[in-house]
């Protein structure tokens, strides 16, 4: 490894001058400075965190709220998870991953501290308390996810009502005129979690506007759960022929349980569902789909910040279009 004397030898300069080199604190020669950083260049030298800190008054590293409340799917907001650190090393950056519900106070003891230089937001929801403070913080910030209102913020996201509709559209243009929506877990719901309730928005408008009978039930992600609201949904209507599914992690036992009741997929009911592509892919009926574009969205967001971190300006809202692809769980009505 590769130590700060070894830069000194090699760059015929005392170990303070390379660290003064790196920390800015004392002038040196602009002769000098070329020699240390060409040494720097030619050893591999890679000066620990505080150096760089020191350097540049930033810490180099982003923080990524990731409150794992009760409802999220954790192999989801982990695909998010690693898209952000993945970016953040392409731009030097580490992250630091915080999944604690913290709330304002949370982000405010990391804020007041010069642990990070910014911070990536998730699990928005519509009115959701943090807001105030992501405001009028000196530290910038970007949502993954959209609160009601995203004036003076920063937010990108899958636009989740467009995907709703999208759903929608497909089934109504294979001729199905009664469906329904398994939606995510009650506690989601009653968060008022941005994703889940644009999504529901969304199929009810297109819904309504294709003139289709539908209803909206949240499940929990538990096989028994998925069973249960297959049955309300046929109770309620009897006639139904489509599906969306906005619940990762139910999306086999849905079909499992609709066709324990005597509904084949794709025979007598098309499905559609909302996640990622390798599950959509992997169920025993690979499910017509929209991918949630996890890395897509987690690049954007440390794009979003770099850009703001270096004084530039960002938009307040990058909404990235739903992309259905077409498998085998759908059809044209029976």
């Amino acid at each position: 490894m590769v130590k700060i004397t070894d830069v000194a030898r090699h760059a015929g300069v005392s170990p303070s001058t390379v660290s003064y080199a790196l920390s800015g604190k004392r002038p040196i020669s602009e002769e000098t400075r070329r020699r240390i950083e060409a040494s720097i260049h030619q050893l591999g030298y890679s000066p620990h965190a505080g150096a760089r800190a020191l350097a540049s008054r930033r810490s180099n590293v982003l923080a990524l709220v990731i409150p794992l409340r009760a409802g999220i799917h954790v192999p989801v907001v982990m695909q998010f998870a690693a898209s952000v650190v993945t970016a953040a090393r392409q731009h030097d950056h580490d992250v630091l991953l915080l999944t604690q519900e913290e709330g304002e106070a949370g982000l405010r003891r990391v804020a007041d501290t010069a642990l990070v230089d910014a911070l990536i937001v998730m699990d928005v929801q519509l009115h959701d308390p943090r807001l105030p403070l992501l405001r009028a913080l000196d530290r910038p910030s970007v949502l993954i996810g959209f609160p009601q209102s995203s004036e003076g913020l920063t937010c990108i996201d899958l636009d989740f009502r467009a995907a709703g509709e999208l759903c929608v559209e497909h089934l109504a243009g294979l001729g199905h005129r009664v469906i329904g929506l398994v939606g995510s877990p009650p506690e989601v719901y009653v968060r008022e979690t941005g994703f889940a309730q644009r999504v529901v928005q969304g199929f009810t408008a297109a819904a309504d506007r294709n003139r289709l009978s539908s209803s909206v039930r949240p499940c929990e992600s538990t096989p028994a759960a998925a069973r249960r609201v297959a049955e309300r949904l046929l109770r309620e209507q009897p006639a139904l022929t489509g599906v969306v599914v906005h619940n990762e992690p139910i999306l086999e036992p849905v079909i499992d349980a609709f066709e324990g009741l005597g509904l084949r997929v794709p025979g007598d009911l098309s499905v559609t569902a909302i996640c990622p592509d390798e599950l959509a892919e992997l169920v025993r009926v690979p499910v017509t789909s929209i991918a949630v574009p996890a890395a897509e969205v987690g690049a954007g967001a440390v794009d979003l910040l770099m850009k703001k971190l270096g004084g530039g300006c960002a938009p307040e809202a990058t909404l990235l279009s739903p992309r259905l692809t077409v498998r085998a769980s759908t059809l044209p009505r029976p």
